[in-house]
């Protein structure tokens, strides 16, 4: 059984099961539900022979299903054909994904007992892969087409006051059942397509005039929140009543007056005096409770504003500059792991994903990427203290993907989802980037669909459009600068020693623009599986690197060092306004393309040359030392140049030190000398040593000491006679 669903989200709402005082009461249908499966779209299946967890996939259904995620979408036969591993005709044969399955539709039934009859009474689905149709006690009640957003459904109709009742949802058992124009995920490395309600389900009950949705917009120069309420009147008759928020001992109140039918919008502003001000290294949640008198949720929220600046290109968390450390979870990936199971449902576990190891790894940022969380995760994000750069599950890749096969959009459609994606989201204050696609090159999102959202989210926040010209002039845009990837094709031309001469900065038409704020939200190339063997785009590389007779171990350890050594180098340039890694969380068995850094996922165990490597290089206090030649020749005295970073808001002042050691630890030469960083600033050393007359195998470090605190570079070479 799941452990953390105890409440859900309603239009941003963070409701709860109602107390004798309050007028809406929510009842979550979290739980195992029957399921079977069919083709008719229409024909609700007569027999229930198989349960499933909700929220879960289908794939969790006891007794199992045959074939239940076996669906190869268009993005994915496109790689396939480009690196020859599928034939050509795939893409026009197959073009909405190949289907190898005997089943279109998985459908949930469960029963329910409703109580003494409300005004109101509504079904909420938070999330549901691939479309939502919903039947109650024989009745079709509405279909919804989104994959990564709630839907909602009267149930008023067809319900059975006092009584017991039966609920019926159809959802599609792979993408090719809604339309092709429809977003139901696009990801080229993606392998396995897994349906299932995989976000909590609860009934909603109260009375009129209903809280539809609430908008928190903190304005923290002048301590206080726009609050935006959208109240309707489900009834037959008029509602005349009082809005109320209050926060703390403050309260707005607001006379109401709506027709039978009327939605209305309402905005209020509410004084928070000496607000606590919510960050990374401070969570503090406020709760906002409203009410219609028919009606009553609490919302949780923060005192957070967030913003990137063109012309200092950096991030700014509550007015002031913030570098972002991070990386990235693609869960959607996750999904397709043989050991993911129920692990994106436990509650211990996602709060030890998204809050223990990312502060023992020095992160503040993370991309959830082509693909969204349950609800329950951003709540963690809120509690915890992550930054999310959240993004729409949007992978379509460049023009020559597809060889010419034409392929069209449906923007009307994709705009109403977008604003359920804002609507559901905008209340976190964990969420500070809109993120509308991923390594996508198509003018709709610029042109269309940004322009037509943006202004719903009073907090104004940042929108990232990946490879297409940014939506605003202080949008941020992404880099991902992959040096190792001609290894995939047998171009060896980036070596680490490059990056001695290299100054940081983008590469020449790389950026979709240069005068907008960029982040690095991708790099590496050098993906292991967790048993360390490589990943379909890492084969060349390692066999390159060390050979074809090395162990996984010594693979892994490779794999640790070049990215903490990469991750050193980004960051102590200083040219972006964060550095995100990818990735933390994905799948991993043969066959796929990238994998991530789990020794033992279920548990939550980092590789342990990752933990060392990464957790140096994503320190505050950076240090870069910045020489990757393979040998030193013993007895040279040589200069070596440490570049150091500073992301604390305060200044930095300790001791540096340069030596030179055997793998076991001993010192062979040392040197020392002070520094002084300035808040939030940089600083180059250059520092003399000379290389002892003893040769082998060593490790050259630099150790900055400040505040109790340490920071180590290490380069492995060999001191030759």
């Amino acid at each position: 059984m799941h452990k953390f669903f105890v409440g859900c989200l309603f239009g941003g709402l963070l409701v709860s099961t109602a107390s004798a005082a309050s007028p809406r009461q929510v009842i979550s249908l979290d739980g195992r539900w029957q399921i079977a499966d069919g083709k008719s779209a229409t024909e609700i299946p007569s027999s229930f022979i198989h349960t499933v967890p909700v929220p879960g996939l289908a794939n969790l259904a006891k007794p199992a299903f045959k074939d239940v995620d076996k669906f190869t979408s268009r993005e994915n036969m496109a790689n396939r054909v480009r690196s020859k591993l599928a034939p050509e005709d795939w893409l026009q044969k197959y073009w909405v994904g190949k289907v190898d399955q005997d089943r279109d539709y998985f459908w949930y039934r469960k029963t329910f007992r409703a109580p003494k009859e409300r005004a109101v009474a509504l079904l909420k689905i938070n999330k549901a892969q691939f479309g939502t149709a919903v039947w109650l006690n024989g009745e079709k009640l509405g279909e919804y087409a989104g994959c990564f957003t709630a839907s909602y459904f009267a149930l008023n109709k067809a319900i059975r006051w006092n009584a017991e009742n039966t609920i019926v949802i159809r959802i599609g058992a792979h993408p090719a059942v809604l339309p092709d124009t429809f977003p139901t995920g696009s990801d080229f490395e993606k392998i396995i397509w897994t349906p299932g309600i995989y976000d909590s389900v609860s009934l909603i009950y109260c009375q009129n005039p209903v809280i539809e949705t609430i908008q928190i917009a903190p304005r923290i120069a002048t301590s206080e929140i726009v609050v935006q309420t959208k109240v309707k009147n489900r009834s037959t008759t008029p509602v005349t009543s009082s809005l109320v928020h209050k926060v703390k001992n403050v309260s707005a109140t607001e006379s109401i007056s709506l027709q039978p039918g009327e939605e209305k919008t309402f905005l209020q502003t509410i004084k928070i005096p000496n607000a606590r001000l919510w960050s990374p290294e401070d969570p503090f949640l406020y709760v906002l409770e409203s009410s219609t008198g028919g009606d009553s949720v609490t919302t949780r929220f923060g005192m957070r504003e967030f913003r990137f600046d063109a012309a200092t290109k950096r991030a700014y968390l509550n007015g002031k500059v913030y570098y972002l450390r991070g990386s990235n979870i693609t869960l959607h990936r996750f999904f397709e792991d043989p050991l993911c199971k129920d692990l994106p449902w436990d509650d211990a576990w996602v709060r030890k994903l998204l809050g223990d190891l990312p502060k023992k790894m020095h992160w503040n940022y993370f991309r959830f990427c082509i693909g969204p969380v349950p609800d329950r995760w951003l709540d963690i994000c809120d509690e915890v203290g992550l930054l999310i750069q959240n993004e729409f599950f949007v992978w379509t890749g460049g023009p020559n993907w597809y060889k010419g096969y034409s392929r069209t959009h449906d923007a009307d459609e994709m705009i109403r989802q977008y604003k359920d994606w804002m609507r559901d989201n905008w209340n976190h204050p964990s969420v500070v980037v809109w993120d509308a696609n991923n390594e996508t090159k198509d003018a709709m999102f610029g042109d269309k669909i940004i322009p037509a959202v943006r202004s719903l989210d009073l907090s104004d926040r940042a929108w990232e459009n990946s490879y297409n010209k940014p939506a605003g002039p202080n949008d941020p845009v992404e880099d991902h600068p992959y040096l190792m990837s001609g290894y995939r094709v047998g171009k060896y031309e980036f070596k680490m020693t490059n990056l001695e001469t290299m100054d940081g900065a983008p590469r020449p038409n790389r950026l979709p623009s240069y005068t907008n704020p960029a982040l690095i939200n991708e790099y590496g190339w050098l993906w292991l599986n967790r048993d360390g063997t490589p990943t379909l785009l890492t084969e060349n590389v390692y066999a390159h690197l060390m050979g074809t007779n090395v162990t996984a171990r010594q693979r892994l350890d490779m794999y640790a060092y070049l990215l903490g050594a990469k991750t050193e180098f980004w960051r102590a340039h200083r040219h972006y306004a964060g550095i995100i890694h990818f990735v933390y969380l994905t799948c991993s068995y043969p066959g796929v393309y990238t994998a991530d850094h789990f020794a033992d996922v279920t548990r939550l165990k980092l590789d342990p040359a990752f933990a060392d490597y990464m957790g140096e290089a994503f320190k505050p206090l950076g240090v870069y030392l910045n020489f990757f030649q393979p040998t030193l020749p013993a007895g040279a005295t040589r200069e070596f140049t440490v570049m150091m970073v500073n992301d604390e808001a305060k200044p930095q002042r300790g001791q540096l030190t340069l030596s030179l050691e055997t793998k076991s630890g001993k010192v062979l030469a040392q040197t020392k000398q002070p520094f002084d960083i300035e808040a939030l600033g940089a600083q180059t050393c250059k520092l003399s040593l000379t290389v002892p007359s003893t040769g082998g195998d060593c490790v050259l470090k630099a150790t900055a000491r400040a505040g109790g605190g340490t920071t180590v570079s290490r380069r492995w070479l060999t001191v030759t006679p």
